[in-house]
């Protein structure tokens, strides 16, 4: 029985011994391809990365544009509700300078209140870039609209203004209604 037991001990120390070595040969072996695998897999991660890095590039590239589209869209926005606004208050203007010529030349207080609000209504104008267009230094085709003739006028000189003409931040937002010497 002792002998059994000696030789199934033999037994088993002869499978770990193979067992071992069979496991030592594998490790050999998965080092040797784990070394082959661990490259191919530093090559992949490194042309992945790469690909990553550009495209990373260009979503960062997509959004400045993006930003920079939106800001022009919104400057635009904000000129073109200016010049709505500006054109409806030259309205006002127009019957304040109205109510002023048809009062005389009498300073009564109302003259006078009428005249400080057309003064403060321009002075608002003003500091958002609207200014009256020149009407002294003769007739300009990209400022005044001739609408006649005044016979009292010198040729290409501006006669008589009907109307005020405005430019905002230099562009023209109403032209001159004016009368132009022949």
């Amino acid at each position: 029985m002792a002998t059994e037991h000696n030789q199934e001990a033999q037994d088993l120390g002869q499978e770990q011994a193979d067992s071992q070595t069979a496991q030592t040969q594998a490790e050999t072996e998965q080092a040797e391809v784990s070394v082959e695998d661990l490259q191919a897999q530093i090559t992949n991660l490194e042309e992945s990365l790469k690909l990553e890095k550009a495209r990373t590039a260009n979503a960062v590239y997509e959004a400045q544009k993006s930003v920079e589209r939106i800001q022009r869209e919104s400057d635009k926005h904000k000129d073109t509700v200016l010049e709505k606004f500006a054109k409806e208050l030259l309205d006002s203007v127009d019957n304040l300078e109205r109510a002023l010529s048809a009062s005389g030349e009498e300073k009564t207080p109302m003259f006078e209140g009428v005249e400080l609000t057309l003064k403060s209504l321009l002075t608002a104008l003003e500091k958002f870039g609207v200014v009256a267009v020149d009407t002294a230094n003769g007739f300009n085709a990209d400022l005044h609209q001739a609408v006649g003739i005044d016979p009292n006028a010198k040729a290409n000189e501006i006669g008589t203004v009907l109307q005020k003409g405005y430019t905002l931040n230099g562009r023209l937002l109403r032209p001159a209604m004016v009368m132009v010497g022949a």
